[in-house]
């Protein structure tokens, strides 16, 4: 049941994710191409200027995905070898987990 509820979790962020894209993707051509508002319909200009906006944009967006995509393997397993290190570091037996033998650390020692 949690499986199901992680995934409808992760379902919605990747929808907010993609809205807010093309909300900034559609206020940054509109901004930049839009410029009479005094007619209901767009002028030929604005209108190639909206789709060489958007392609742009578009085109940029898949890109950083491929490399992000190309790049997520290496950063993974990274972090696995990192939570592995740190996991030794702590675990039963390793350094920390071993009793204070120093003088300083027995009971009634320099008291």
């Amino acid at each position: 049941m949690e499986a199901a509820a992680a995934e409808q979790q992760q379902q919605l962020r990747s929808l907010r994710d993609f809205l807010l894209v093309y909300n900034r993707m559609t206020e940054l051509c509109f901004r930049r191409c839009v410029s009479d508002l005094g007619y209901r319909l767009l002028s030929r200009r604005e209108e190639q200027c909206l789709d060489g906006c958007a392609g742009k944009l578009i085109r940029a967006n898949h890109r950083l995905m491929g490399a992000y995509v190309a790049l997520m393997p290496s950063i993974v397993q990274r972090r696995s070898a990192r939570l592995e290190d740190s996991a030794e570091h702590t675990a039963p037996g390793g350094p920390e987990a071993a009793p204070d033998s120093s003088p300083a650390g027995l009971s009634g020692a320099g008291t």
